[in-house]
């Protein structure tokens, strides 16, 4: 049974290559060069370089490294401090599920002061008491 199942593999095997038609595909394992390393490497919002031999560009061979060049610290820092009147100012971050946990800010001290999670900053209006 099992030279006769082996036989029929044979002779349909010998078909299926005879009225196949194959095709070449140009194909070549020499290696590319698809963009300079060092158009690639852009550095991040904490300074991160890569070496030019670094394996790690491997990465961005096939495509471009995506870095954001508007850094969150340079858009919260556009944002002008938020004037209160009383001494102690509370920040969620926006509140909801985008925000942070409340703090609460002591303003008692002159100046700007910023929220450490968020980087909102906020400052105690000028009162002349008489």
């Amino acid at each position: 049974m099992a030279t006769s199942k082996f036989r029929a593999v044979q002779i349909f095997g010998k078909q299926f290559r005879q009225t196949s038609i194959r095709h070449t595909i140009a194909f070549s394992t020499a290696p590319k060069l698809l963009k300079n390393p060092v158009e690639i490497d852009i550095p991040t919002h904490t300074g991160q370089k890569w070496d030019e031999a670094d394996f790690r560009l491997v990465r961005f061979e096939n495509a471009s490294k995506e870095v954001n060049t508007r850094f969150a610290i340079d858009l919260i820092a556009q944002v002008p401090p938020k004037e209160v009147k009383s001494r102690i100012v509370s920040c969620d971050g926006g509140g909801g599920p985008l925000g942070h946990p409340k703090i609460f800010i002591n303003l008692d001290q002159p100046g700007n002061h910023t929220c450490g999670y968020c980087g909102l900053r906020f400052l105690k209006g000028d009162e002349h008491h008489h």
